[in-house]
């Protein structure tokens, strides 16, 4: 390539105020024709996994760090050899500063490029695919020796061996199964190598199921083992008790707290000794609200809509909100002010494969019930295929979190950072309740308002939890307050 420079690509900061994020994936490799727009990485953030495209056209010379590593925001991650023009001061790197890549061999060109994250597609340009350079380090390389051969039924390698041990020839790499990112992480979480499930899903995709069903699997015969092995005498048995035959044999998991659960856990350690919490409780007879939520299922202006209790509950925080303005807010440490807004970013709590995320609907507050419906519907669909953006969880300015579908009575939820109030809602089911002076069964619940009492008084949570009880309890108000 004449009047080539080198472009050094550096991890961008994908959202807002973020200083790091874990490679999770590589889609090109040294060597490789990239052009303009075309996605070279998947990376985790603490907020979201996101696609990286490079922005310009080139040939791949360097990757810097492997799949799996976390990178500081600004830390350059690939290098791309372009033709012509000096590159621009922020990301031209003298060619001198690129590790030169070491010679290796091309791998077969592939008919065509199969994806390997279900759902974000492959690239459209013709790219070549090299394996992977193993660790030349002596050490690493006589361990990867022993652990082979074993693994060959050969036995044990020598623990130590003052000869070199020769490397073992290169295999052929190995097609990657085809997972969604979630399913990724579940199978990580659970210690599953997806290589050995078998997949159901469409063009051989490895589903939830299939991953649960290879940890059913593995279980069995640890289930069925005790009644095939022989009996220990009597004279020899232990005085302790057996473990239970589904425990694992491992003692201990250890899962590296990275993404999603490191962000959550600095934040509430933060949201839990920053803001002085406080919380209040309700028990509500909602049985009203339930009857209206079939009646809002029949009506064609829903048709289509996601319709369920916790529509009518966001409304009601939503209308609390209005009558009570001064709940919305956030304390400004270094300006020591109270920032009173005149919006709702309604935040929903979601459990996803990647953990907790606190996406919020954007000025909720103007949304009509059917936008509202919607909103919610969308939300919740996109969390649970690990698709929320960086955007959609910032800027919120109070949470719902729904425990209630865990069959929770409730709970005491900790603030999101820079939000003033959380609603905790339980679970809604039949109990004895006194209705018109006499008891009755009633569809009940119990509701949870934490907020943050340097700014928020007793008297304004309660009239705000206050509201939203008597909205549940009394749907026609939604018209009356509203």
């Amino acid at each position: 390539m004449t009047n080539a420079s080198v472009r050094e690509f550096k991890m961008p900061d994908v959202g807002e105020g973020l200083t790091e994020a874990e490679i999770l994936k590589w889609y090109v490799q040294p060597g490789d024709t990239v052009t303009d727009g075309q996605v070279v990485c998947e990376v985790e953030t603490a907020k979201a996994a996101v696609e990286l495209p490079i922005p310009y056209d080139g040939v791949v010379r360097a990757l810097h760090f492997p799949e799996g590593t976390t990178v500081d925001v600004g830390t350059s991650i690939i290098a791309v050899e372009v033709a012509g023009g000096a590159a621009p001061a922020q990301e031209e790197a003298p060619a001198a500063a690129v590790p030169a890549a070491e010679p290796e061999k091309p791998a077969e060109q592939p008919a065509a490029r199969q994806p390997v994250l279900v759902g974000y597609g492959v690239a459209t340009s013709s790219t070549r695919r090299r394996p992977r350079k193993q660790a030349q380090d002596p050490v690493a390389r006589q361990a990867a020796s022993a652990v082979q051969a074993e693994l060959n039924g050969h036995g044990a390698a020598p623990a130590a061996s003052a000869a070199p041990v020769a490397p073992a020839a290169p295999a052929a790499p190995a097609q990657r199964p085809l997972a969604k990112p979630p399913v990724r992480k579940l199978a990580k979480d659970l210690g599953v190598d997806l290589a050995t499930v078998t997949p159901s899903g469409p063009d051989g995709v490895i589903t939830r199921e299939d991953v649960h069903a290879a940890v059913a699997a593995a279980q069995a015969p640890q289930q069925t083992a005790p009644a095939a092995q022989p009996a220990v005498p009597a004279a020899s048995a232990p005085d302790r008790p057996a473990a239970p035959a589904s425990y694992d044999t491992a003692r201990e998991t250890r899962i590296p707290v990275k993404g999603v659960r490191k962000a959550t856990a600095a934040a509430m350690v933060g949201s839990a000794f920053t803001a002085p919490h406080v919380t209040e409780f309700v028990t509500v007879d909602v049985t009203r609200t339930m009857k209206l939520v079939e009646e809002l299922k029949q009506d064609k202006e829903f048709a289509g809509l996601r319709v369920n209790p916790l529509l009518l509950i966001a409304k009601a925080l939503l209308v609390a909100i209005r009558r009570n303005p001064d709940i919305n807010a956030s304390w400004d440490e270094a300006a020591q002010e109270i920032v009173v807004k005149h919006y709702v970013n309604l935040g929903i709590a979601a459990a996803t494969p990647r953990g907790l995320i606190v996406p919020n609907i954007k000025d909720a507050h103007a949304k009509t019930l059917p936008e509202l419906a919607a909103s919610l519907g969308e939300l919740v669909s996109t969390a649970r295929e690990g698709r929320t953006s960086p955007s959609a969880m910032q800027g919120g300015t109070v949470t719902i979190t729904n425990v209630g579908v865990f069959g929770v009575d409730t709970g005491t939820p900790i603030l999101n950072p820079g939000e003033s109030a959380i609603l905790a809602v339980g679970a809604i089911k039949p109990q004895p309740w006194v209705h018109k002076g006499k008891v009755k069964p009633r569809q009940v619940t119990t509701l949870a308002l934490s907020f943050d009492h340097r700014l928020v008084d007793g008297e304004l949570g309660s009239k705000v939890l206050a509201d939203v009880a008597a909205v549940l309890e009394q749907p026609k108000r939604l018209i009356t307050w509203a």
